[in-house]
């Protein structure tokens, strides 16, 4: 095969080069020992590749030179891509409609009504951002005075008053003592910690907290019950733990028991308490709600507690390790964000029904 000067040169190029890809310099090596005349079976040898190998890319630098060397050529798919009316079917059943008694499809049972592979609907699903066994739980408030009422909480949270504590307050309330009926297993390589699913019920306790929104910190106290009389009590409390000469604004939701005629008359007598009120379903915009699902998720899901009063020490102890950390609360999201998406969850539900 006669190989040109300029050719040799380039090819011995690719071969010196570090940065060549291996791949560019066996096929190199090919061409410059077919080109001092060595026969495939030798060049192969030489190589360390088959003789077939050593025929293709002969072949492929007469037909394209040095550039045919270092593109490959295209492969035809192992399978045949699905028919795009196929792609569309299983789209519109997803999102449109339902297998018989189910709720929503599977990937084995819309590739069986479909009639193709499972890992062809999962690949489906993910091209088009479809996520069936996935639900997401939500919640619109009526309250006619939702727009007033969350421009004053948030208000407070973003800029708090002079001279005052802004106060998150709610009530956890069927906190269970609950010990399991086994001991678990402990957590160790390769296996998770168990827990047995049944339990022995020793009794139920409510949490009242008061977050304080500038420093992080929680007052709180726990009693059996959550009635009005507990609520006033535990004003009492925040009355005394924090400086006399500052207004207290009180973040709270619409629990019954914080609107009574004994809590008012309390009120009347301690005009430094100031009551602002979310709107109705609107949790969400009580800060005091975080605090209670990091309890739950770090001391009170996992544990064991085999009376109340040992729970109540639990409670307080976390409390206690709480405020030695406490870090200030911070709302980062404006109202006219959150009154935006409540405009379009609306105009989606409008659509739908």
């Amino acid at each position: 095969m006669d190989l040109a000067a300029a050719d040799r040169a380039r090819l011995e190029r690719i071969i010196a080069d570090r940065n060549s890809r291996q791949k560019h310099v066996y096929r190199a090596k090919i061409v410059l020992l077919g080109g001092e005349g060595l026969g495939s079976t030798r060049i192969a040898r030489a190589v360390g590749k088959s003789e077939p190998t050593v025929r293709r890319w002969l072949t492929r630098f007469r037909a394209g030179g040095v550039d045919g060397l270092l593109r490959d050529a295209t492969r035809p798919p192992g399978k045949k891509p699905l028919p795009k009316s196929t792609v569309e079917r299983v789209v519109h059943m997803t999102l449109h409609e339902r297998p018989p008694e189910a709720t929503h499809w599977s990937a084995r049972r819309l590739a069986q009504a479909v009639g193709i592979g499972h890992g062809a609907v999962q690949k489906i699903w993910a091209a088009h951002g479809l996520k069936p066994h996935l639900v997401r739980r939500f919640k619109l408030s009526s309250d006619p005075q939702f727009v007033e009422k969350l421009r004053d909480v948030v208000g407070l949270y973003v800029d708090p008053p002079e001279h005052a504590i802004v106060l998150s307050v709610d009530e956890k309330s069927q906190i269970q003592a609950l010990d399991r009926t086994q001991p678990g297993l402990p957590l160790k390589r390769g296996r998770a910690g168990t827990m047995t699913h049944d339990y022995k019920r020793y009794g139920t306790t409510t949490l009242f907290a008061a977050l304080d929104v500038l420093e992080g910190k929680v007052i709180g106290q726990c009693m059996l019950k959550h009635r009005s009389q507990e609520f006033i009590r535990f004003l009492r409390r925040i009355d005394r733990e924090t400086p006399g000469g500052l207004d207290l604004h009180l973040i709270l939701d619409n629990y019954a028991a914080h609107k009574t005629h004994a809590v008012k008359r309390w009120l009347a007598r301690h005009p430094r308490f100031h009551l602002h009120f979310t709107p109705t379903s609107a949790s969400w915009a009580n800060a005091v709600e975080a605090f209670f699902s990091q309890l739950t998720t770090q001391r009170l899901k996992r544990g064991a507690f085999r009376s109340v009063l040992e729970l109540h020490r639990a409670i307080d102890a976390y409390l206690a390790e709480h405020n030695a950390n406490s870090k200030p609360f911070v709302w980062t999201k404006p109202v006219h964000a959150i009154l935006d998406k409540v405009s379009r969850a609306k105009q989606a539900l409008e659509s739908v029904h």
